[in-house]
This record gives C-alpha cells, structure tokens and sequence, in this order.
C-alpha cells in the first residue's frame, strides 16, 4: 500500500534526491514546504502536490485533509537547514508520523537526548539518511575490516580529504553560519565522521589542527584505524593537478595507502535509504549520535599542534 509524505524544505539542495526516492519507491508527496518557492523541480516527481511557503498554511491543510478525507501522514521527510532538524522532526512526530530527516540529524549531543525522549511519547520513529553505509564499496571495507580483525596487528592509517568548493553564496546563506550549519566539518564531513565510525568502531581520541571558516583539520582515533583528515570548501586547498583539470571537487580516503574508490554511485543511495526505511530498516538516533558526538567535539575543543597531522595542513 502506498504511503503519504510530506516534505519540509522542498526548495533545498537535497531535495530532489528526497523526491526521487518518494517516486521511486511508489508513494504519495501530498504536502510541501518551503519558504522559497523556487521549487519548479517538483514537476518532474510529483506536479499535482500542494505546495506552502507558511508552516501554518502547510500545517493546516494535513490537519484539514487528516479530519475532512482521512488522510493521515505516514511519513515527513525534512530537508531544511541543519538547525531546524529537531523542530521539525517534533512536528512530524506529534501530527503521528514518522520522520526522514537528512543529516547531520541535529547538532549537539543532547539534542538527541530529547528526540529519544519525544520519540519514547510517540511510539513513532525517527530516521536519519546515512548513505554512506550503504555505498557498496563502503560495505565491502566494512566486510574486510570485520574479516581481518582477527589477525590485523595494529590499527588502520587512513587519510581522508575532503574538497569541495563553494562560492561567495555560501558565506552568505544559513552554511556559513556556524551557530545554523555546526560549520565546515559539521556540515560536509558528518557522513564521513559516521562511516567511519560504523566500519573503525569507537571513537577514543580527537585532535583537532585546523578550524577556520572554511576549512578545518584534525586527528580522530578509532578502535580500529588513526585518521588523519582535512576538510574544506576553499578551491586553493585543491591539489595542483585537480585544478589544472579544472575540476572543483576532491574526494579521497586511503587505508593503509590503498585508495578506496567511492566517488560513483552517490546518487541513487537515497531511493536504496528509503527502500531500508520503509521496510523497517532505518538508521535511527542510536545510529547518528556517534557522528553527532564526533562534530560536537570538533566544533568545541582546544587547537593542539600536537599529534598526526594531515598533510596539507
């Protein structure tokens, strides 16, 4: 049977995956939200939903459809900027939905406290979109790493660097402030903070090297593997050779100096996400607060020169 979705921030960069993976799966868009209304995308997965770009609006008319025709909401998919995760995942769960919630799923730890406290109430439940977990060369590392364990003698180094450049706008738009985004290693390094903590295990040390506005650096160590990371979104941390190519995006992690190759597939991970969820396999709070704890810590301890240094720092 089909299920009902709405979707909050219909306008973001994220959304169409979210819409793609609606469609994909055979289900209902049945409300929209955002307050931008450039969201001409959603002709292409579903023309015919109802679009708001005031919450009270938007509110009103699932409450309206719920009492009038007895359609209830199943799902709320949110898409809106980091911050306003944990509102709006309350709103889904009080109007007796279930939520899909992008990641980072909120930005400190104790918010995740009280989202396991509402979700408790509501008996309904709240999922996070953690596609790096099932990127298939990512699960075929986990497999490695499970099957050596036993005989591996030491920890695992890994590199991991991270580029991606953005423009002037990003300064400009609710990313560039760090008290709505978490900053860079919040914003473009969460996946990979929670990657690699499902295949390394926990977290026992943190370093951090470099934090500024638009890139950030440090030492993380894991059960299993010493990382050493970079991330920025400034394109003069580029390596000479990527920017000679005139490409604007660079992606690498090695693991004892092998490169593992993640660069293809990304896309369509969200519809495989939401085919895990509907059948009762989302990654849930338990899943996102390691990743959560790790850019908390980021964002909050001392500078140190001390211990392994990316690199490029």
């Amino acid at each position: 049977m089909k299920k009902n979705f709405a979707l909050i921030g219909a306008a973001g960069y994220i959304a169409p995956r979210h819409l793609k993976a609606i469609k994909e799966t055979d289900n209902n868009l049945i409300a929209a939200l955002d307050k931008f209304d450039s969201v001409g995308v959603m002709d292409s997965y579903f023309p015919n939903v109802d679009f708001f770009v005031e919450f009270e609006r938007f509110d009103r008319h699932i409450e309206k459809i719920k009492r009038q025709q007895n359609i209830s909401l199943d799902y709320v998919s949110i898409c809106t900027p980091n911050y306003l995760h944990d509102s709006h995942i309350r709103m889904a769960l009080r109007r007796g939905a279930d939520a899909i919630c992008e990641k980072p799923l909120v930005l400190n730890p104790w918010n995740v406290d009280a989202l396991e406290a509402i979700e408790k109430e509501s008996g309904k439940k709240i999922n996070t979109i953690l596609q790096l977990r099932l990127h298939p060369s990512i699960v075929a590392l986990k497999e490695k790493v499970n099957k050596e364990d036993e005989n591996k003698k030491g920890k695992y180094d890994i590199d991991l660097t991270y580029i991606t450049s953005r423009g002037n706008w990003y300064d400009v738009s609710w990313k560039g402030d760090k008290s709505k985004s978490g900053g860079v290693a919040t914003n473009i390094g969460i996946h990979f903070y929670d990657m690699l903590s499902w295949v390394f295990g926990d977290v026992q040390e943190s370093i951090v090297h470099l934090r500024e506005k638009d890139k950030s650096a440090g030492y993380l160590e894991f059960k299993k593997a010493r990382v050493r990371w970079f991330l920025s979104i400034n394109e003069d941390s580029l390596p000479k050779e990527v920017k000679e190519k005139g490409q604007r995006t660079y992606r690498s992690i090695t693991v004892d100096g092998d490169e593992v190759e993640f660069s293809g597939g990304f896309t369509e991970l969200h519809t495989k996400s939401y085919q895990e969820i509907l059948i009762g396999n989302g990654f849930g709070l338990s899943d996102a607060r390691p990743s959560v704890e790790i850019v908390y810590n980021i964002r909050n301890i001392d500078l140190t020169t001390k211990g392994l240094k990316h690199p490029f720092v």
